[in-house]
C-alpha cells in the first residue's frame, strides 16, 4: 500500500532477485517502504543438484514489481536504482543473448543457480592446488561460487556454451548492466564470488593454475575488466529501452549492485539501537552479525583488519560495508529444509487443512501446536530426544564440505501432527545450533560479537528467531523495517543518485530509526 505522505519527497527504488521471487520497493529518502511487491521466478531441476533460471523470467518479473511500486508516484521524484541478486551465474553470447547451460541446448535456461552442485569435482581440483588465493575463502573454494562452475562449462559444454559465450555475469551485475548497457562489475561479487582482491586485482596465476586461462588471455572482458564500488553509478543511468521495460525515468542513478545477502547486511547492520540496552550500544559496528536468513543463511561480520577464519569465506575488503572486512559464514539450506522437513512429512496434508481452517499460516499453526503440547517447560525442550543433523544440502561453514549429507535421530513410529510438530522444531534447532557453530568459529578466530542483527524471510517466524536467541546465548534484534534486504538494495540508489554523501552516511543513522523487537535467550 502507499502512503499519502508523498509531498517533496525524494524516492529511490530497490530491486531484490531472491532463489524463489522478485521484489521490488519504493522507500523514501528516510528510509519508509512506501510500497513493495513481489512476483515468483521459475526454476529448474534437471537432475539432482543441478538448478536453472532463466535471465529472461527474471527481467520481466523485475519489470512487473516495480511497475507496481511506482504507480501513482511522481516520476521526477524517484531519484535512484538499486539492484541485489543471489550469486547465480548468468552466461550470454556475444550479442547479449541466452545461452544454454545445460546439455539439452535450452536456451531459456541460462543461469546456474546459486545453490547447484553440479561442479563438485571441479571445485575439489582447484582446492587441491592449494592456491594461496584461497586463504581468502577460509581455505576452501565452495561449489556454489563462479571459478568452478565456469570450469564446468569448459569441460562439458566446451562447443554449445564456453566457445560461443560472450559474458559471464554474477546475476547482480547482469541487472545492472540490463538496466544500463555497461558491462561493469560489482566489487562485491567479484570479489566474493570470482576471487579478485580488492588490493591487488585479477590473480592471473590463480586462472591459469585452474585452466580457465583463456579468460587471462581477453584481459578478463567476459568475467569483468571495469570494478566498481557498491552504490556507484553506473554509466548514464537508466537506458530508454530500460526505463521503459520497468516503468522508471529514463537516465534515473543506477547503482553498481550488491549480492543479495550483503544487501540485507547492509540493511541492517548499522541501525540505532540506542535505548534498548544492548549489549552492542555504545560498541563499534564490528560487534555485530548480520544474518540474514531466506532460503539458506549467511552470516556476515565485519572489522577493520582482516580475520581469516578457517571454513568461513573471506576476509573481503569494501565487500558490504566501505572501508571494513567482511567475514561470510553460511548455511546453503535453512528454509529450503524447513520446507523440505515439513512438506515431506506424512501429516503435513494434516496440518495444510487445520491451518487453512484456522486462517493461519502452517508455520504459525505448527508454533501454535507446540505451545498446546509443551507443559511445563520450554518448548525447546520438546526435543530432547530428537535431533537433526542439519547438512541436507552439505556444510557451507564452518566445515566446508559439500558432501556432507543430513540425518534425524530418535525417530519414532509416531506419524502424527505432533510427530510433524517436533521434527519441524528440532530441525529449526539444528539450523541455529549451526549458527552457534559459526559464531564460534568466527569468536575463535578474532572476531568479538555480542548481538545478532536478523533479516530476511524466516526472521518472520519467532520460533525461529527465539531458538537463535536460545542457542547462541546472545540476544536478536530484529528491525523496525521488515523488508531490510529491500532497504538495502534502495540504500543503493540512494547513494548512486548524488543525494546522499557515502553509504556509510546511510548505513550510520539516514535509513535506520530504531529498532523494535530485542528477543534474548533462555536464562
Amino acid at each position: 500500500m502507499h502512503s499519502n505522505k508523498q509531498d517533496l519527497l525524494n524516492y529511490y527504488v530497490g530491486i531484490d532477485v531472491g532463489t524463489a521471487s522478485v521484489r521490488a520497493a519504493l522507500v523514501d529518502q528516510f528510509g519508509t517502504v512506501v510500497a513493495h511487491a513481489d512476483q515468483p521466478i521459475q526454476i529448474w531441476e534437471p537432475q539432482p543438484d543441478y538448478y536453472e533460471q532463466s535471465s529472461d523470467d527474471i527481467w520481466a518479473a523485475c519489470c512487473t514489481v516495480t511497475k507496481k511500486v511506482v504507480c501513482g508516484i511522481d516520476a521526477e521524484r524517484i531519484q535512484g536504482l538499486g539492484f541485489d541478486a543471489t550469486c547465480s551465474l548468468v552466461v550470454v553470447d556475444k550479442q547479449f543473448q541466452p545461452l544454454a547451460v545445460n546439455c539439452e541446448g535450452d536456451h531459456t535456461r541460462n543461469i546456474i543457480l546459486w545453490m547447484d552442485h553440479r561442479a563438485a569435482s571441479q571445485v575439489a581440483r582447484i582446492n587441491g592446488t592449494q592456491h594461496s588465493a584461497l586463504s581468502y575463502v577460509g581455505g576452501t573454494m565452495s561449489a556454489e561460487m563462479q571459478p568452478p562452475k565456469l570450469l564446468w562449462i569448459k569441460e562439458n559444454l566446451r562447443e554449445s556454451c564456453w566457445e560461443k559465450a560472450g559474458y559471464f555475469f554474477d546475476l547482480p551485475d547482469f541487472l545492472s548492466w540490463k538496466a544500463t548497457g555497461v558491462t561493469a562489475r560489482s566489487l562485491c561479487t567479484v570479489v566474493c564470488k570470482w576471487m579478485y582482491s580488492s588490493e591487488e586485482g585479477w590473480n592471473d596465476n590463480f586462472w591459469k593454475l585452474i585452466d580457465l586461462e583463456d579468460l587471462v588471455e581477453d584481459k578478463y572482458e567476459k568475467i569483468g575488466n571495469q570494478i566498481l564500488s557498491p552504490g556507484t553509478s553506473v554509466g548514464n543511468g537508466l537506458t530508454p529501452e530500460a526505463a521503459k521495460d520497468l516503468g522508471l525515468p529514463c537516465g534515473i542513478a543506477v547503482a553498481a549492485s550488491l549480492i543479495d545477502a550483503h544487501a540485507g547486511g547492509l540493511g541492517i547492520i548499522g541501525g540505532d539501537v540506542k535505548g534498548h540496552n544492548l549489549p552492542c550500544e555504545n560498541q563499534p559496528i564490528t560487534s555485530r552479525l548480520a544474518l540474514i536468513c531466506g532460503t539458506s543463511s549467511c552470516h556476515m561480520g565485519i572489522s577493520e583488519t582482516p580475520i581469516y577464519v578457517p571454513g568461513v569465506w573471506g576476509p573481503y575488503y569494501s565487500a558490504m560495508v566501505p572501508g571494513f572486512w567482511l567475514n561470510e559464514g553460511g548455511q546453503s539450506a535453512t528454509g529450503k529444509l524447513i520446507e523440505h522437513v515439513v512438506q515431506g512429512h506424512v501429516a503435513f496434508p494434516e496440518l495444510q487443512a487445520k491451518a487453512a481452517a484456522s486462517a493461519q499460516s502452517i508455520y504459525t499453526y505448527l508454533n501454535s501446536h507446540l505451545d498446546l503440547i509443551k507443559k511445563s517447560l520450554p518448548v525447546g525442550f520438546l526435543t530432547v530426544d530428537l535431533h537433526v543433523w542439519p547438512d541436507f544440502h552439505g556444510n557451507r561453514s564452518p566445515l566446508a564440505d559439500l558432501t556432507l549429507k543430513g540425518m534425524v535421530v530418535g525417530l519414532t513410529l509416531s506419524q502424527g501432527l505432533d510427530d510433524l510438530a517436533l521434527i519441524y522444531l528440532a530441525t529449526i534447532q539444528a539450523i541455529a545450533l549451526g549458527t552457534r557453530h559459526i559464531l564460534e568459529t568466527m569468536q575463535a578466530a578474532g572476531h568479538r560479537i555480542n548481538t545478532l542483527f536478523l533479516c530476511g524471510g524466516l526472521r518472520k517466524n519467532p520460533l525461529f528467531v527465539q531458538m537463535h536467541a536460545d542457542i547462541t546465548g546472545k540476544p536478536v534484534v530484529l528491525s523496525q523495517e521488515v523488508e531490510s534486504v529491500l532497504v538495502g538494495a534502495a540504500i543503493l540508489g540512494a547513494c548512486a543518485s548524488g543525494d546522499f554523501a557515502s553509504i556509510q552516511s546511510l548505513v550510520h543513522g539516514v535509513l535506520f530509526l530504531c529498532y523494535s523487537t530485542c528477543y534474548n535467550g533462555v536464562q
